[in-house]
């Protein structure tokens, strides 16, 4: 009960181990105060150069090769353009799909990129359209590793 006041008059309350102020917040400290990169993290973006990304909608198909290092876009498809829309019946079933993995994997062959990376999103499945654009583009003679 015999306390020592603080400076504006108020009681300091203790912690357990009557260490300091239970005011005063303890701050989270990381395990690896080095923060250190593996080789591998430091490494990827040059040894897979090349993602690729596939949006698929209740209207449209769309998939993209873009290199990491330098965030271009080497090779666009999607059921959108005029040249692609004109030909097909409907622009999100599976047949355009593997029309939009054709087209991309003949862009890609024409600006030299042979190998891709896809890494699905977290709402995504591998299965159904997504499988279908991304299986296209390696029948097509692009090696993607997923």
């Amino acid at each position: 009960l015999n306390a020592p006041r603080s400076f504006f008059g108020v009681e300091d309350f203790l912690d357990d181990d009557n260490s300091r102020p239970y005011t005063c917040k303890e701050e989270k400290k990381s395990k690896n105060t080095t923060k250190h990169i593996s080789f591998k993290q430091r490494t990827v973006a040059y040894m897979e150069p090349f993602t690729l990304d596939v949006f698929i909608s209740k209207r449209f198909v769309s998939a993209s090769l873009t290199h990491r290092v330098t965030s271009k876009q080497v090779a666009v498809a999607g059921t959108n353009s005029k040249d692609i829309k004109a030909v097909l019946r409907s622009r999100s079933d599976i047949p355009a799909c593997l029309a939009i993995g054709r087209i991309l994997a003949e862009r890609a062959r024409e600006a030299d990129v042979y190998t891709a990376s896809y890494t699905p999103r977290e709402r995504d499945k591998f299965e159904g359209k997504i499988r279908a654009v991304v299986q296209s583009i390696i029948d097509n003679g692009i090696d993607v590793k997923i």
